[in-house]
């Protein structure tokens, strides 16, 4: 962690924000594919703890903790990811095809604030290319995909676009998220409003089942990012027409748009901020979603996740997994490692014999 916090002062912290996490990355992919460099990133990480453990949708997770979507947006990076201790990665935000996102700088650093604002708008390579680089992976963990309408998509033909990455991503995608929350694509979060929400889950569901059909899988488990600057009434609504359209699990929450809490020199900067001042909104959202529909389906927090006490208290606050991003820019490779060493302290601590047995108790 020493060693990272130099790297990060002395160089990556001069750096465009976009350049330095394009360095970061690459260095991750390109360490995993030396001969014994997936072991190497691996000594980072403790060894697996039980009390960790959890199966969700059916899938096994060695450990809550996951990579958010936008650290890794092209799958460029999985395993190298992975072998840091994380159980899953969610990969995207990625479009049908392939478009540059928003003009640059896009992205802008709050180091005081341990935050990030980023008004990326869904850079992507394509859903053919990242179902290409995915297809021969054979992951020691969960792979998800998060997936979002492109740009320049009307929003009454969104749906195609939703439909068109399903079946494009379903062969590579342990489970699916759709993301109809970011700040940084035009009218995207009018998505999430239950009454649009609803006819557009349904025809993932369809597509979600035929492609099963088709290609003898059962359908994956499909889940909704929605946005921390809904209303609890908002909130809840999403909640209900998501349950009720097959969804299975709710990530809470994206980026805000709001800047309270941080220096006023960000605040004419567009786009989502993420990182600490987030997290007190999306722990709020958590206990509201988990109230409401947290006993049918399980829930991913994001949002200013840096610490195994903050892992542990959104889990406690209705959160079946937790994921993490702009904790990762700042505290670098052996963050994962940290959290999950912290995390099996406070179970030697507390007592708790399962991950489980924490969901939703301060709800």
């Amino acid at each position: 962690m020493a060693a990272y916090g130099y790297l990060y002062r002395s160089g990556l912290s001069r750096l465009d924000p976009e350049n330095a996490h394009g360095l970061a990355l690459r260095g991750l992919r390109g360490t995993a594919r030396t001969p014994g460099g997936t072991r190497a990133l691996g000594k980072l990480a403790p060894e697996p703890d039980d009390r960790l453990r959890l199966r969700v949708w059916d899938l096994p997770f060695v450990n809550p903790l996951g990579v958010a979507a936008g650290l890794d947006k092209d799958g460029l990076a999985v395993e190298a990811l992975l072998a840091l201790g994380f159980s899953h990665v969610e990969v995207g935000t990625v479009t049908l095809r392939p478009q540059p996102g928003n003009a640059r700088p896009r992205v802008w650093r709050a180091p005081e604030h341990a935050a990030v604002l980023n008004a990326m708008g869904f850079p992507s390579s394509g859903a053919a290319a990242v179902r290409s680089r995915l297809l021969p992976l054979r992951p020691p963990g969960i792979i998800g995909i998060n997936i979002g309408k492109n740009a320049d998509t009307p929003l009454e033909q969104a749906t195609a676009d939703y439909v068109g990455l399903v079946e494009a991503l379903f062969e590579v995608a342990q489970y699916i998220t759709v993301n109809v929350s970011s700040p940084n694509t035009s009218g995207l979060r009018s998505l999430q409003m239950a009454d649009q929400l609803a006819g557009l889950l349904a025809e993932l569901r369809a597509a979600n089942e035929r492609m099963g059909k088709i290609l003898r899988y059962p359908p994956r488990p499909l889940l909704v990012k929605i946005a921390p600057d809904l209303t609890d009434a908002e909130v809840e609504g999403v909640a209900e027409a998501a349950a009720a359209n097959g969804v299975v699990g709710i990530v809470a929450t994206n980026t805000t748009i709001a800047r309270s809490g941080i220096d006023p020199r960000y605040a004419d900067h567009p786009g989502g901020l993420s990182g600490p001042p987030l997290r007190e909104r999306a722990e709020q959202v958590m206990r509201v979603l988990y109230r409401r529909v947290g006993s049918q389906v399980p829930l991913i927090g994001v949002g200013g996740i840096g610490s195994g006490a903050d892992a542990v208290a959104r889990i406690r606050s209705g959160a079946t997994l937790v994921q993490l991003y702009t904790g990762f820019i700042y505290g670098g490779p052996a963050l994962p490692g940290r959290i999950l060493r912290e995390m099996s302290a406070d179970a030697d601590r507390a007592g708790w014999r399962s991950i489980v047995e924490l969901v939703g108790i301060d709800a």
